[in-house]
């Protein structure tokens, strides 16, 4: 790694660190003007927008996406428009910092008091996901937070472009340019330098596939807020509404494949599976061609009916397929599918399908997920969804910070003592 490299990056980290300790005391009204400002240049350069997402779409590295990647990679009007009005979303909620959280009066008459704070600097470390620029720097923005963007080399156009709005935007506004920075290469020893500035960074996001998530886990010296995979099970129940089983599946399998709240896992009660699963492979596949990996029960009873499938792997029960993939087995008991997904999923977001009250309680409380979902897809695992506006991350950690990471999950707290000369003896 060259002495250059590292010198810009620790360089980008202190400044990031400067323009921290000044946004923790910005007003809420001059980081919603910036924010206001940045969701109108998001609508007002689309085309710019666009111009620099095509190369990136045209580049050697773009070529070896999969179908699921280069989705996430495209830009288009309505998904600029849905990012305008995400922005916008994020500049109505109130401002976090500052919160009060408790208040208490000690015998001896010291007042204390529990606020909400920014984190400090946040890197975010990120692959093929231009919205993430924007949602990064929108949460950090309006929590307080300095934020450090490394995106990949698949991306490198569309982030440059639309970090430069965020720099305008701050700009504008009168807030340091360097509250949002976009680390200006893709080597990855830039990143290697940036994992070991624990003096500089408190806290690190990785957004991506394993393997960086693993990456960033490995190298990291800062602390990392993560989730490797989202295996994520739909649990169609014997007292399931079938149609609207079919409904949740087909959503939760096919709307969007490549991202992490997508079901890849089927489980169906034994009591309904010869009724549902027909059914539900049919509408799979009109909708999406979705191949269908079974177990020996779900293969016979889709065997029957000569509807398109093969036989599971182990390896399939397990696994991340991002794609228009979905492994299917029948459960004998609701019992046996919460055992089922707390061995087998990886605690991102599963769903059960009932009508038994009693049954999705039980669901509700044993499934040991980041969110767990009673008669709804799992694609609402989502800040935009919950109200958040947009989020950063989605951790299935379980310390500071579990599912959707919004404004209040990008804080700390303090404790404030107020006194009047007390002593301690």
């Amino acid at each position: 790694m060259s002495a250059d490299l590292a010198s810009l990056v620790t360089s980008i980290a202190q400044r990031a660190r400067a323009a921290s300790l000044v946004l923790a005391t910005a007003p809420a009204e001059t980081k919603n003007a910036a924010l206001l400002r940045l969701a109108d240049l998001l609508t007002g350069s689309a085309d710019t927008l666009i111009e620099a997402n095509n190369k990136d779409l045209l580049s050697p590295a773009a070529a070896e996406l999969t179908s699921a990647a280069r989705d996430r990679l495209t830009l288009t009007p309505a998904r600029l428009a849905q990012l305008a009005e995400s922005v916008r979303q994020v500049a109505a909620l109130p401002d976090p910092v500052g919160e009060l959280l408790e208040k208490t009066t000690r015998p001896n008459g010291l007042v204390l008091q529990k606020i909400r704070v920014p984190i400090g600097v946040i890197g975010i470390v990120y692959e093929a996901r231009p919205n993430v620029t924007i949602d990064c720097a929108i949460l950090c923005l309006k929590s307080g937070n300095a934020a450090i963007l490394r995106g990949g080399s698949e991306c490198f156009h569309t982030n440059t472009a639309l970090a430069a709005l965020v720099a305008q935007a701050l700009a504008e506004s009168g807030l340091p340019g360097d509250a949002v920075q976009l680390i200006p290469t893709t080597d990855r020893a830039a990143l290697t330098t940036l994992l070991k500035l624990d003096t500089l960074v408190h806290c690190i996001i990785p957004r991506g596939g394993e393997g960086l998530i693993r990456f960033v886990t490995a190298n990291s010296t800062i602390p990392v807020i993560k989730h490797y995979t989202g295996v994520c099970f739909v649990y169609v129940d014997r007292a399931a509404d079938l149609e609207m089983a079919r409904k949740i599946l087909v959503n939760a399998k096919t709307s969007r494949p490549g991202v992490c709240n997508a079901a890849e896992q089927l489980l169906v009660h034994r009591e309904v599976a010869k009724t549902f699963l027909p059914d539900a492979a049919r509408a799979l596949i009109a909708e999406k061609n979705v191949e269908l990996r079974c177990d020996p029960a779900s293969a016979a009873i889709l065997g029957e009916e000569r509807l398109p499938h093969r036989a599971a792997e182990a390896a399939d029960y397990t696994a991340e397929f991002l794609d228009y993939i979905l492994a299917v087995r029948v459960v004998d008991s609701l019992d046996e599918a919460i055992a089922t997904i707390n061995r087998d999923s990886s605690n991102h977001s599963d769903a059960i399908v009932t009508a038994d009250q009693a049954a999705a309680q039980k669901f509700l409380a044993s499934v040991d997920s980041a969110a767990v979902f009673w008669n709804a897809s799992t694609r609402f695992n989502d800040g935009f969804e919950f109200g958040l506006g947009a989020e950063i991350g989605i951790s299935t950690d379980r310390l500071h910070a579990r599912g959707p990471m919004g404004l209040r999950e990008l804080c700390s707290y303090k404790w404030l003592v107020i006194g009047h000369g007390q002593t301690r003896g």
